[in-house]
């Protein structure tokens, strides 16, 4: 069972909203080869801004995440689309349905 996520907010520059859901919505296949990600979600939660929430069992599948390769293509994407830096936060799943 999950007990374990993190929660992304990004928020796109003017005019790159587009290519901020583009990018998001191509690490499905990167997030689907990740064996410790149980579930992971992109998200929009306005017109600038986006989202990404994963979860898995342990801290060491959620820290795995953090080192993997879709945080390193967000990383090196950030500057290019962000107006801010990825608010990245653990979070601690108390109920699940």
């Amino acid at each position: 069972m999950e007990k374990f996520a993190l929660l992304a907010r990004l928020e796109a520059k003017p005019g790159k909203e587009r290519e901020v859901a583009d990018f998001i919505k191509s690490a499905l296949p990167l997030a689907q080869a990740e064996t410790e990600t149980v579930r992971w979600y992109a998200l929009q939660i306005g017109a600038s801004t986006f989202g990404i929430f994963d979860t898995f069992t342990d801290e060491a599948g959620r820290n795995a995440h953090l080192g993997g390769e879709i945080a390193k293509a967000l990383m090196a994407k950030a500057p290019e689309l962000l107006a801010t830096s990825p608010v990245i936060e653990k979070v601690d799943l108390l109920a699940i349905k």
